[in-house]
């Protein structure tokens, strides 16, 4: 029988190259790199304005809507970019970088799986090179800054009951969602409501993925709008003089931060918003320095294509001046015959009924890409031991009715050599397929319209439930002059509707909007649907229970 070794040991037995030979591999010069180690640096933001190089192929990879069965999207993006290098192209990859949440909590590590992977995987799912400390700490100033003001005599006329700005930590900590501080008499502050959100639900989180330079940066950071007046008039960052001491928090988490694979390809991991609460995208910096380091590259947009790939499309494309030149949608038989109905335990045996029901799924995310945006798409099968030609079959045929292909991928077992097929599927779509692509709404619709645009046309509800402080909310955000913006909704991952229980592909739903709020640095809307929170908890048993650390410093149980 075949042993089968954790994704932190087969890591861990990787012959890792030293970060020099990625970088000269990636083509970057060695006065742009900055290291920590050997094996991780940071590239110089001068090196986009010193290069002419074109960019390559931009390849988005994303995924059904998640199940406990397990989808693979990062792996697939590892492992696809590892097929390309082995088919004799330049190639690069860019991803987020995970979040002490999720690493400590249910999902576990997110540096990719098996033999297609990312490393040094324990300091990627780590403290990495402090990005996410310092965005904490940036977050935490102004928080700082905003009821110090407020204790110093507000000459803003801040009003506390108003305030919007949350203090963050990059955990899953339930007991911070709602808490009262500035207790303790009159030295100790002004008594008032507060909460945390996880840091990569912060905005300067989505401010950092965004900028596209350090003067953008800091423009960004002085435009974000912390609570409002006694008279309703929104208070930003800039007017708290807040905005300059936080740019030097971030200076250099600005930068992005270059690693390699499990097979030597030069990965760019940078930046890291959940996607069901936040924009999903790595940073914009890190995918333009790999667009012109290498002729494909290769990103990944978080959850299923419903969430990160609507935001990277809608959101990042639509701010950064991208174009996907093709799409992979990943799925697996196990996954589509969850949302077919059948428990976790028994997706071994073959039930092509229960891939019938579940792979409307699959068809809707694929259609949007196909048919909203209109960009060429390929969808990738992770193969697993228990899936049979006929299931498989099943839904090559499916897929076809749709005009997209589908190749089999088994990058988890077989790294790169096992995304040969679907790294030689994309580059035909790249070469031969032209897309026309367009966002699921215009710039001009007002708010409701495009949160209804999205709803109607990428989840495939029939409308929305505005609650009345949502209402008061938009109209609020119109007459500032935010409705011009884009919209990113804060929704379940596990459904196309704002209920998880409604698995496959749901109809006859409507979303209900129950807060709507303005991320004035980022420069789009934030959207509550449903019971989404903006700061995770733990589970009964978390991941934070198995890892360890030996006599060595060797890290176990890190996924």
């Amino acid at each position: 029988m075949k042993e089968y070794k954790s994704d932190i040991q087969i890591a861990q037995e990787c012959e890792m190259e030293h970060i020099r030979v990625i970088a000269e591999r990636a083509q970057v010069d060695e006065k742009y790199v900055e290291q920590y180690g050997n094996y991780k640096a940071k590239i110089d933001l001068s090196l986009l304005n010193d290069t002419d190089k074109k960019d390559g192929k931009l390849i988005l990879v994303t995924a059904i809507t998640p199940t406990p069965a397990g989808e693979g999207k990062t792996t697939t993006t590892i492992g696809l970019a590892d097929g390309l290098r082995r088919i004799g192209k330049n190639v690069t990859v860019a991803l987020r970088e995970p979040s002490l949440g999720p690493v400590f909590g249910i999902k576990g590590g997110a540096a990719g799986g098996g033999y297609a992977q990312v490393v040094p995987m324990e300091d990627i799912n780590l403290h990495f090179t402090g990005d996410f400390h310092a965005i904490g700490a940036a977050n935490n100033l102004l928080a700082a800054m905003l009821d110090n003001h407020i204790q110093q005599g507000n000459a803003l006329n801040i009003d506390v009951k108003k305030i919007t700005w949350k203090r963050c930590v990059d955990m899953n900590d339930r007991q911070l969602r709602n808490i009262v501080d500035g207790l303790g008499g009159r030295i100790n502050g002004v008594p008032r409501e507060d909460g945390f959100d996880i840091t990569v639900a912060s905005e300067i989180m989505a401010v950092l993925c965004l900028s596209t330079s350090i003067s953008d940066l800091k423009e960004r950071l002085s435009r974000i709008i912390v609570g409002y007046t006694y008279d309703d008039k929104p208070v930003t960052c800039g007017e708290l003089k807040a905005a300059g001491a936080m740019t030097a928090l971030l200076k250099d988490a600005l930068k992005p931060n270059l690693v390699q694979t499990l097979e030597g390809t030069p990965a760019f991991v940078h930046g890291g918003p959940f996607a069901n609460i936040a924009h999903g995208c790595n940073s914009v910096m890190a995918t333009k320095m790999a667009l012109k380091m290498g002729d494909y590259t290769v990103t990944e947009a978080g959850f299923g294509a419903d969430l990160g790939a609507e935001k990277f499309l809608d959101i990042k494309c639509r701010m950064a001046g991208l174009t996907p030149d093709a799409v992979v949608v990943v799925a697996t038989v196990r996954a589509l015959k969850m949302h077919g109905g059948v428990a976790k335990t028994d997706l071994a045996a073959e039930n092509i009924e229960a891939l019938e029901k579940g792979v409307p799924n699959l068809l809707r995310h694929v259609s949007n890409i196909k048919n909203v945006y209109r960009l060429p798409c390929v969808v990738a099968v992770n193969r697993f031991p228990t899936d049979t030609d006929a299931e498989i079959e099943f839904i090559i045929k499916k897929c076809r009715e749709l005009g997209v292909n589908t190749v089999l991928s088994t990058v988890w077992a077989d790294g790169g050599k096992g995304g040969e097929e679907l790294a030689k599927e994309v580059v035909r779509l790249c070469e031969e397929e032209k897309g026309n692509f367009t966002f699921s709404y215009t710039d001009d619709m007002s708010i409701e319209e495009k949160i209804e645009a999205i709803v109607k046309k990428v989840y495939g509800g029939d409308g929305i439930n505005v609650l009345p402080a949502a209402k008061k909310q938009i109209d609020t955000l119109t007459a500032l002059g935010f409705d011009k913006c884009p919209i990113c909704i804060a929704k379940t991952q596990y459904s196309f509707s704002d209920d998880p229980a409604k698995l496959g592909a749901p109809t006859g739903f409507t979303v209900t909007i129950r807060n709507v709020k303005i991320s004035a640095g980022a420069g789009f809307i934030v959207v509550l649907t449903g019971d989404i929170m903006t700061m995770p908890g733990l589970p009964k048993v978390p991941a934070a229970e198995r890892i360890d650390v030996d006599e060595n410093g060797k890290i176990t149980g890190l996924f």
